[in-house]
């Protein structure tokens, strides 16, 4: 072989491997498309639910200011998907110029986010002469003159002591934001929660589809997850089942906002402390899973079943187990209705779970932007009197939330043993306030056969 040739396959070969491997799943799209999808839904987001939210409360300015890596949690909701953190200090200002005009959006710092922005500098030159850098106490003196241009009446600001998605501003920021403001317009100053809270929540019609398809794939991962195609009993851990949920994750380009579980109830044996244990047959399974995909957050758990020899189908009262939990969901549902506030939901879940002779616990929450969402929590684990404040905010229509609970049965086929049913699915409350599941939910046990 010559020394050409040898040459031309060395550099053909990276080309003719590439070739060999299978194309790699993308059931989401490339970065690049999702991107563009993202794009799409801010805009939506900054056109249509801004205008909405800042409306709603009497609003007519709203200052998101904050520095690089010490971002609000609303940040995500506010720039493209390309801008991974604020740009030194970034100060976003929204000023409603009334329905005919719309929002203005400012950006003072950072880019205008694909032309949704408008970037504003400080075009009169520093003292030397040079152009002036909006940056430290020259960029806060440009802020101050951007309002008193403005002169808004009410100027809303994200502190709070209630809700951590209305609680951004550090305290850095507020007390540099009041010196520039001077006492006068200091004065005008709103803490208004509910403008990031809302804003957070409400999600686009057009977010629907997509988060179909996300929850589609958390769905398919568990059922494989859940099978004798990933679990050998006797052999296979629970940590083995983390770690293949894990990597199947990573191998779709997607990830996760915590790191999945799976935890075992056995006949017999108290397994609350056990650490990874080996799967035997016999044993209920449980995991929570989540995924994250174009800024958008799933919640799931489901329950399995590993069957015994000679088994086609778990034992009847665990059936009734799942099926008490089916039944709770059902009341969950029925009583989260637009304008009722997460804690009278849990009241008249509760109520009627009572009624209907079911034991449970009820701790629902809102769901997108982020796993654990803004909007009304619906009990909590150890809360199930109501969540002060984060309990109070009404639900919105056209929000999603997880619902998340257990119920508790006693099995006679496991000697009356109290086994837990623990299910989260995902749900959407449309324009009209009525709430469907965003995929569907489980009802029968996962098999491992």
């Amino acid at each position: 072989m010559t020394p050409f040739r040898l040459l031309a396959i060395l550099v053909a070969l990276p080309v003719l491997i590439a070739a060999a491997q299978p194309a790699p799943e993308r059931p989401l799209g490339t970065m690049r498309e999702q991107a563009a999808v993202q794009q799409r839904w801010l805009e939506a987001r900054l056109e249509l639910n801004l205008p909405t939210v800042m409306r709603a409360h009497g609003v007519d300015m709203w200052v998101v200011a904050m520095r690089e890596y010490n971002e609000d949690p609303v940040f995500r909701a506010l720039v493209s998907p390309t801008t991974f953190a604020a740009r030194r200090r970034s100060i976003y200002v929204f000023y409603d110029r009334g329905p005919a005009l719309g929002v203005e959006r400012l950006a003072l710092g950072g880019t205008s986010q694909g032309g949704l922005f408008r970037a504003v500098r400080d075009n009169e030159p520093a003292p030397d002469g040079r152009p002036r850098e909006l940056w430290g106490t020259a960029q806060w003196d440009f802020f101050a003159r951007i309002v008193r241009e403005r002169n808004p009446a009410a100027i809303a600001v994200n502190i709070s002591h209630e809700h951590n998605f209305a609680d951004g501003l550090a305290a850095g920021e507020w007390e540099q934001m009041q010196a520039a403001l001077g006492p006068d317009f200091a004065a005008r100053i709103v803490r208004n929660e509910r403008l990031a809270i809302d804003y957070l929540s409400l999600r686009l019609p057009d977010m629907l589809p997509t988060f179909r398809r996300i929850q589609e794939l958390a769905h398919e991962i568990i059922t494989t997850a859940f099978s004798h195609a990933v679990i050998t009993p006797g052999v296979t851990t629970t940590d083995d089942v983390v770690w293949w949920m894990r990597q199947r994750l990573a191998d779709l380009g997607l990830t996760t906002w915590f790191q999945p579980s799976v935890d075992v109830q056995r006949r017999g044996v108290v397994m609350q402390d056990s650490v990874a244990p080996v799967i035997l047959r016999g044993d209920i399974l449980h995991c929570d899973f989540g995924i994250t995909a174009l800024g958008l957050n799933t919640d799931t758990q489901h329950m399995g079943y590993v069957l015994r020899d000679g088994e086609a189908a778990p034992p009847a009262g665990l059936r009734a187990a799942l099926a008490a939990s089916n039944q709770l969901q059902d009341i969950a549902m029925a009583e989260m209705r637009p304008g009722r506030s997460g804690n009278a939901a849990l009241t008249a879940t509760l109520g009627r779970m009572r009624a209907a002779g079911l034991d449970g616990t009820v701790y629902s929450h809102p769901v997108g932007d982020h796993g654990h969402g803004a909007g009304p929590l619906i009990g909590m684990w150890d809360r199930q009197d109501g969540v002060p404040g984060r309990g109070d905010v009404p639900i919105l229509a056209g929000t999603w939330f997880s619902i998340e609970l257990q119920a508790a049965t006693t099995v006679p086929e496991w000697d009356g043993q109290l086994v837990r049913s623990m299910q989260e699915e995902d749900a959407a409350i449309d324009a009209s306030g009525a709430i469907t599941w965003v995929v569907g939910r489980q009802t029968e046990y996962h098999l491992v056969r």
